[in-house]
């Protein structure tokens, strides 16, 4: 079993690409469907020698198999929003305390002490359901803010509204984190001029409004709000950790993550970093299901490491989704 300590407290790419390896050796021993993905695609341990080199299992497997590395008994099964009638992921979480480590940590390196924010969610759609990731976050997010002014919001938008422009003018550090849609709800009902707001959206209209490309949606919420950018988060159910963009859509991950990019023609064939591809996430909290995915996100990754979401793929299957029968 791989220590956690030696997850969160990752310093080098060296400590990377050694972590993420022995965590590919674990998971290919001990992750019933990773194994029989790798096994396929002829992978094994003694031949792969570099992360890109790692298997990548195709995000659809979370739909219809149970994506598990541990035995341990299951503590929450996280589970994604769809459309009535259709298959949603899940997530079989054996143990929260990891999650917990991996968004606290990932806040605190990108946004300082959650104690010193006021935290406003606005997520009806994810509110209206059972099994959210992210409201499991937010909400833990909320009750470490210790500020008795943090909560969520369903339909109360002019309660909202009142808050937001009286925190903001008190001078109050505030995170408000919203579906696209609710946002541009909230917008619709009051013209801000924020100073002291971080405005932070999760992404999708869910069905509520037109798809808007990111530049388009940044726009009308930077309008709308009276702020000079709009802040982004990157996460999904079948992930532990989140990357989080400051502006302009570009993400950055905390050390224990990382993001390529594969050839959309050749989903085996991982890509140099500035050109696009499909998006392949390694994300080392998910020890206990599997760690290397490849998502129906398309992006671009840069030097540095830092990556932008430009789309997604048209077909609803990842190319490498029929080398199992699902």
């Amino acid at each position: 079993m791989i220590n956690t300590d030696a997850i969160f407290n990752i310093q080098s790419e060296t400590q990377f690409n050694e972590l993420a390896l022995k965590i590919f050796k674990y998971q290919f021993e001990n992750n019933r469907v990773y194994r029989s993905f790798c096994d396929l695609l002829y992978k094994h341990p003694s031949d792969v020698k570099t992360m890109q080199e790692i298997p990548f299992l195709p995000i659809q497997f979370f739909k219809t198999h149970d994506i598990v590395s541990s035995t341990e008994p299951i503590q929450s099964t996280f589970t994604s929003s769809g459309t009535t009638g259709s298959i949603t992921s899940k997530h079989l979480v054996t143990n929260l305390e990891i999650y917990k480590e991996s968004f606290n940590k990932g806040f605190q390196k990108f946004y300082s002490n959650i104690e010193d924010y006021i935290v406003l969610a606005l997520l009806p759609s994810y509110l209206e359901r059972e099994g959210s990731s992210l409201i499991y976050m937010v909400d833990a997010l909320i009750k470490q803010s210790k500020h008795s002014g943090s909560g969520f919001y369903l339909n109360n938008i002019s309660e909202l509204k009142d808050k937001l422009i009286r925190l903001d003018s008190e001078g109050k550090k505030v995170l408000l984190i919203g579906v696209s849609f609710a946002l541009l709800d909230l917008v619709e009902t009051h013209q801000f001029n924020l100073k002291h707001t971080i405005v932070m959206e999760t992404g999708g209209m869910k069905g509520r409004r037109k798809e808007l490309i990111r530049e388009e949606l940044h726009l009308q919420l930077k309008q709308g709000f009276g702020v000079t950018s709009i802040h982004s988060e990157y996460g999904m159910t079948e992930l532990l950790s989140q990357a989080y963009s400051k502006g302009n859509g570009v993400f950055n991950t905390p050390n224990w993550m990382r993001i390529l990019t594969r050839d959309t023609e050749d989903a085996l064939s991982i890509q140099p970093k500035g050109k696009a591809g499909g998006i392949n996430v390694i994300d080392l909290a998910n020890i206990n299901s599997c760690s290397f995915i490849a998502t129906q996100d398309l992006g671009k990754v840069y030097e540095n490491g830092s990556f932008e979401i430009i789309g997604r793929f048209d077909d609803s299957d990842i190319r490498g989704c029929n080398l199992m029968v699902l």
